[in-house]
């Protein structure tokens, strides 16, 4: 889960980059925090660098493969 303080920095947006799901380790599409989709740990991610790897947490056995979704995305101009 992400977390923030000063809510003035942040902008609400309903794009779609924020509903894909993406694997482990393929490039980056934003700058931003990803969330795993599973078990609601959270990874900051940087554009076109992979995403965080399948051993970048451990899941129990029951749980599927980390999967990350776009949380914040960052703004650059």
């Amino acid at each position: 889960m992400a977390y923030y303080k000063h809510g003035q920095f942040l902008t609400k947006d309903e794009g779609p980059e924020f509903d894909a799901i993406h694997k482990p380790g393929v490039a980056t599409p934003f700058s931003g925090i990803y969330r795993c989709e599973v078990c609601g740990k959270s990874a900051t991610s940087v554009y076109s660098h992979p995403l965080p790897a399948q051993n970048h947490h451990q899941h129990t056995s029951g749980q599927d493969h980390i999967r990350w979704s776009l949380v914040v995305k960052a703004h650059w101009k």
